[in-house]
């Protein structure tokens, strides 16, 4: 299981933090929207086999459409006014506190 934030907006990956879907999206949509994601990523590979430029062009913008949709990329899902530390060293931001008391508990 990866680590998530307190505030539940990361998870963390080898020690950089990637942002989490949007917990207000109902059950239906985040999973029709995960599913667009996958059939999205399928497609990217599929790009990558045919070496079809064009194709895996499209491919990412979907995958990045997904990714928007679901609130990973693109603007916040929150409104409190705090950066996104999405993609970032987790140890640079200031969650680095908590990562630190984290790794010590295991």
């Amino acid at each position: 299981m990866r680590p998530t934030t307190p505030d539940g907006r990361y998870f963390v990956v080898k020690g950089q933090l990637w942002r989490c879907s949007n917990p207000a999206l109902c059950d239906e949509v985040r999973q029709r929207l995960v599913q667009d994601l996958m059939k999205a990523r399928r497609a990217v590979k599929d790009a990558k086999v045919s070496n079809d430029d064009d194709q895996l062009r499209a491919a990412r913008a979907a995958v990045n459409d997904a990714k928007v949709a679901l609130g990973e990329r693109g603007p916040v899902w929150w409104d409190d006014g705090s950066p996104d530390y999405n993609r970032h060293k987790v140890t640079n931001t200031p969650y680095a506190g908590w990562y630190h008391q984290l790794a010590e508990q295991r």
